[in-house]
């Protein structure tokens, strides 16, 4: 009895020391695994190297002479360059092998496929890789997609206000050579200078909306904030277009819940909501009407006060709403010619509405107008949340009023007082 009980107690000793020894092995191979989150030092990294990769703003990965993974930042792993502990980047890898084999440090950009979205968008990189002791290659990444992007708006934009300069410019020049040679003929000279103003009026429109989108882009808006009535903004804008509403006989009705309050820059808010009073004049027909109504709506984190300018156009495609608020784009450029307008209203609207917290939305069906709505904070929205009660807004979408699917927004507001 004594000898089986020994006998079993040596076993389970046996056993013991077994899967002590198994468990020793497994942690010491998951310690020489590479994480997301690990960066520990190999003992085969030089001094300091740790230091100072944790310290840069490229992505790092360190590979040893077996193609594997040493160590590797966990922006690496973010950009998915490193997989399984290791180097997933076939381009890369070949590079440190090069590199490994001849010293030569090397460079290169390549774009590499966005991780997780699944619409096929590149990621703009530049990886440099360059011999790290006598073992080991270090791998330098950077993303570039950013800078790209907007190296890319800048060209655009660059372009853009090339060309649109350029036509004012070159109209006046030769404007200017048919007065030379009908200086003898008043009929001709007073027809063209009359050309010559309107080319000028265009140039100083075009330079002046460049310079408010400058200032809108770069300036905050917050810094000269202060509680601005909507009524007045209303006002400002129709009394702008005053004049030419009447020209073409178009109707200007103002209307919607009295005494509302926005918050920021007055010039900002005033130059936004004109602009999209003055585009639904200058694409209106005549004889039709044009109406501005504002309402407060519950939104959350606070009530959002909703200025909706609508016209009776001819209404916008839907695949010219996607586009309308990029800068100098046009619906109907030969319209716009006529008109005098820049394509430059909208993307000033744009950038207003959003450094103020808010957004601007577009509702249209061809044949039936427009309607465009600037949605921007309630300036005492603080003071109401306790007591303020439900009520629809405009879908994100469609910018409709979910009360009323087959109207504008406009039409669900209280009647509009008429102006002359």
């Amino acid at each position: 009895m004594n000898a089986a009980v020994a006998a079993a107690a040596a076993i389970a000793g046996v056993c013991t020391g077994v899967i002590a020894m198994l468990a020793f092995r497994w942690s010491e191979r998951d310690q020489k695994r590479p994480t997301r989150t690990s960066l520990h030092m190999d003992p085969v990294l030089p001094p300091g190297v740790d230091t100072v990769l944790s310290v840069l703003r490229s992505s790092a990965v360190v590979l040893d002479e077996a193609d594997e993974v040493v160590k590797a930042s966990s922006a690496a792993y973010a950009l998915g360059l490193v997989r399984g502990g290791k180097l997933a980047v076939e381009p890369m890898l070949q590079m440190a092998r090069d590199t490994r084999r001849d010293g030569e440090i090397r460079q290169v950009e390549l774009d590499l496929p966005r991780r997780g979205t699944g619409r096929g968008e590149a990621l703009a990189v530049s990886a440099r890789v360059a011999p790290l002791g006598s073992r080991l290659v270090l791998l330098l990444v950077e993303d570039l997609t950013e800078a790209r992007r907007i190296e890319a708006v800048r060209r655009d934009f660059v372009a853009n206000v090339s060309h649109e300069l350029k036509t004012p410019v070159g109209a006046l020049s030769l404007l200017s050579e048919a007065v030379m040679d009908a200086f003898d003929d008043p009929e001709a000279v007073t027809r063209f200078a009359g050309r010559m103003q309107i080319e000028a009026t265009r140039l100083t429109n075009l330079v002046q909306e460049l310079i408010d989108l400058s200032r809108v882009q770069n300036d905050d808006p917050l810094d000269d904030a202060e509680p601005v009535r909507v009524d007045e903004l209303v006002a400002e804008a129709i009394d702008r277009c005053r004049h030419a509403a009447g020209t073409k006989q178009i109707t200007m009705a103002a209307g919607g819940t009295a005494d509302l309050h926005v918050h920021g820059n007055r010039g900002q808010l005033a130059a936004a909501l004109g602009n999209l009073v003055e585009n639904a004049v200058n694409y209106s027909p005549a004889r039709t009407r044009v109406g501005i109504a504002a309402r407060r709506v519950a939104a959350t984190g606070g009530d959002m006060i909703e200025v909706a300018v609508t016209d009776q156009g001819i209404g916008i495609s839907d695949k010219d709403k996607e586009r309308i608020f990029e800068r100098f784009y046009r619906v109907d450029p030969a319209r716009s010619r006529a008109t005098g307008g820049t394509g430059l209203g909208l993307a000033i609207v744009k950038h207003v509405a959003a450094s103020h917290g808010g957004q601007v939305t577009v509702w249209s069906a061809e044949g039936q107008g427009s309607t465009f709505t600037l949605r921007l904070p309630d300036a005492g929205s603080a003071g109401r949340r306790a007591h303020r009660t439900d009520r629809p807004g405009l879908d994100e979408e469609t910018g409709r009023s979910p009360a009323s699917p087959r109207t504008s927004p406009y039409e669900t507001l209280p009647a509009p007082e008429v102006l002359p």
